[in-house]
């Protein structure tokens, strides 16, 4: 091919339209960009704000660790809960904001740059517009609850009500928390049902194990056993627990004797009250009335009883014969129980079925004849 051959090839190939270039390909390269940098903006953000939700131990593990007054470390001194598992849940907290904050940031980013190409290729979007219109009305008024429960779970993952395994109570559901999401809780409780509870249906939370636990117990002690030998046997059942390690590291301070709750005719009842580690409170109960009544019996003190007296009336041997004999001979008079219960120096008999019959007849008959 010569030259001249060449030339004339591409003098009359057609022209590229440049100007279509940078026009709408451009625009559109450009918006993708920006929603791209914009995207990975509000991640740094959120990452920063999880970092704030979870007090600094995101991020800046080691200074959490080796702070000495960390929140991590204050915490973990006020509750008696291990660093570890603190900055375990704080995370696990912190990833679930940042999760959800992040899902929201990148679908409303990634929805108007959609919108913004579709317009830039000349696209009617005016019905869009006014179908997303609608569509978010209707959400308005069919997905309010769900709104409402995904606002409720964020604002409960801020806050730290409570986490999984925690023990708490929602109302209807008390137990163990298994499973927390944005909309739901599931929670197990003493029987092993698993309960699903929607987050925004959830008016109060009692958390049963945040931070510190109390276990309450209401003991019943006779008037013959002073308070300062309740306190002596006390210190003796808290020596006989510090000497189980489990038992002994459950607890966070020494028995509390509250005093005197209540008074009857037959006892007294102390309140003692025992600080916790979180969800151990049942056990240090359990072992604290273990060695309560192995201390009572070793010092012959016995768990006063409330005093009942029963009173009962049994049927003599002759009412079984009279009713025998009244049912067969029915010229014979038939004792009323108020003749019986005037004449018998005994306990009162229970009065027999034909007795109850013979009374009823009379009445009607004396009834009748008054009338006539």
């Amino acid at each position: 091919m010569t030259f001249d051959a060449l030339n004339t090839d591409l003098l009359s190939a057609p022209k590229i339209d440049w100007d279509f270039l940078l026009d709408a390909p451009l625009r559109i390269l450009i918006i993708i960009v920006i929603a791209i940098v914009l995207n990975m903006v509000m991640r740094y953000f959120i990452r920063r704000f999880s970092t704030a939700v979870a007090k600094g131990t995101v991020g800046s593990q080691k200074a959490a660790e080796n702070g000495k007054f960390s929140a991590t470390v204050m915490e973990s001194q006020r509750t008696g809960i291990d660093p570890a598992t603190i900055r375990e849940r704080r995370a696990q907290r912190a990833k679930t904001v940042g999760r959800m904050l992040s899902s929201v940031a990148t679908i409303l980013i990634s929805a108007v740059a959609v919108l913004m190409i579709l317009d830039q290729l000349n696209f009617n979007i005016a019905p869009i517009l006014a179908s997303a219109g609608v569509v978010g009305v209707a959400l308005a008024f069919g997905a309010q609850e769900l709104v409402r429960d995904y606002l409720s779970g964020f604002f409960m993952v801020i806050e730290d009500q409570y986490g999984i395994g925690d023990t708490v109570d929602l109302g209807e559901a008390v137990g163990e928390v298994e499973d927390f999401g944005l909309r739901k809780t599931a929670i197990r409780d003493l029987t092993g049902t698993l309960w699903h509870v929607r987050n925004g249906e959830i008016m109060r939370v009692g958390n049963l194990s945040q931070g510190w636990a109390r276990a309450v117990l209401e003991i019943p002690v006779n008037y013959s056993t002073s308070m300062d030998t309740y306190r002596e046997i006390t210190e003796t059942v808290t020596a006989e627990m510090a000497k189980d390690s489990q038992v002994a590291s459950a607890m966070l301070e020494v028995p509390e004797i509250a005093g005197v709750q209540s008074l009857s005719a037959e006892y007294r009842v102390i309140r003692t009250m025992i600080k916790t580690k979180p969800n151990l409170q049942w056990m240090v109960e359990r072992a604290f009335r273990a060695e309560l009544t192995n201390e009572f019996d070793r010092r012959g003190i016995t768990i006063p009883i409330i005093q009942e007296t029963v009173l009962r009336t049994l049927p003599r041997e002759t009412d079984s014969t009279d009713s025998t004999t009244s049912s067969n001979s029915e010229d014979e008079p038939r004792p009323t129980y108020t003749t019986r219960q005037t004449t018998d120096n005994g306990p009162s008999p229970l009065p027999s079925d034909d007795e109850i019959r013979s009374t009823t007849d009379e009445s009607g008959t004396d009834a009748a004849d008054g009338e006539s």
